[in-house]
């Protein structure tokens, strides 16, 4: 494996780092990364749509700080992955099941790299959907945990039967490539003011993030494309089907959290004899980069988990 650039002095992680090239089975790019000192073990963070390495240096330094390592990756289309479309601010996949091809890729080169074991998961909102197949599909973790994860789309969910006819419409009409209805290539993070944005109540972070992309405009992404947004769908039909999970799992959702639909975490995690589902009040999609105080919540809940006979 080659080696790949990790941005320390944007990240603010700890010392030890490691970041390389991971290259999937279909010959795509990914990069692969993390903070590798941990003797209890090592949190495995399959992040969100638009998210990078860098992201998460914060969160890295918390469980460094319990003795757990962190790694996560930059998936295709995002961050200094390779891109699958032309335009390289859409975020498009071209079948929700290439990601798990990067999973794959990930795990591979976690283990190359020396994280130590027991690996343990969190996946955050779209990395929640990857994680939950990936799970069931034999993921080499012990314990799981959900923050916000994408089980649902709420956009999709209010517009019910249209949002159905729109995205198999765009399928079938060649329109797949075309960003989603109310979304353009400008990273959410830049266009949206910290006043009204969906991801957090933490002016600081928020300010924090801004200053990634900013920095770095690869760190960037715009909207989903429409072929995305399809595929998304489809992954979430699927996973509504899994009874149960092989691993004791949490997952927590902010009361706040207008981006994905937390009915569905709710009646999801109510069928798995080892799973269970905690609201965290007032927070927003992203419990890790909230304020200090809900911040800790989620982390010391995650901890809990984790630690736990």
């Amino acid at each position: 494996m080659d080696t790949a650039p990790l941005f320390a002095d944007l990240a603010d992680g700890p010392e030890a780092s490691a970041c390389v090239w991971a290259i999937a089975r279909d010959g795509v790019k990914i990069r692969v990364g993390g903070w590798t000192e941990g003797a209890k073990g090592t949190v495995l963070i399959f992040n969100g749509r638009t998210e990078y390495i860098e992201k998460y240096g914060r969160v890295a330094s918390d469980f460094a700080a319990a003795g757990f390592a962190t790694a996560t990756c930059d998936w295709r289309g995002q961050g200094l992955a390779d891109r699958v479309a032309t335009d390289r601010n859409l975020g498009h996949v071209k079948e929700f099941l290439d990601y798990q091809k990067d999973v794959a890729a990930f795990i591979e080169a976690v283990r190359e790299l020396g994280f130590p074991e027991p690996f343990h998961l969190i996946g955050h909102s779209m990395g929640g959907a990857i994680g939950l197949r990936a799970v069931i599909e034999g993921l080499p973790v012990e314990k799981v945990v959900f923050s916000g994860p994408m089980f649902g789309i709420g956009a999709v969910k209010t517009l019910g039967p249209i949002a159905v006819m729109l995205l198999e419409g765009a399928h079938v009409f060649g329109m797949g490539l075309s960003y989603a209805p109310a979304t353009n290539r400008k990273a959410y993070i830049l266009k949206q003011s910290f006043d009204g944005n969906s991801l957090t109540n933490d002016a600081d972070t928020y300010q924090w993030l801004q200053s990634h992309v900013l920095a770095d405009s690869r760190l960037g992404l715009g909207g989903p494309s429409m072929n995305w947004l399809r595929e998304a769908k489809r992954e979430i039909d699927f996973l509504e089907s899994i009874d149960q999970v092989p691993c004791p799992t949490l997952a927590m959702v902010g009361t706040d959290d207008t981006i994905i639909v937390r009915d569905n975490v709710l009646s999801y995690t109510a069928k798995w004899t080892s799973g269970r589902a905690e609201m965290i009040e007032g927070a927003r999609h992203e419990p890790m980069m909230e304020t200090p105080a809900i911040r800790g919540i989620f982390m010391e809940k995650a901890l809990a988990h984790f630690e736990a006979s």
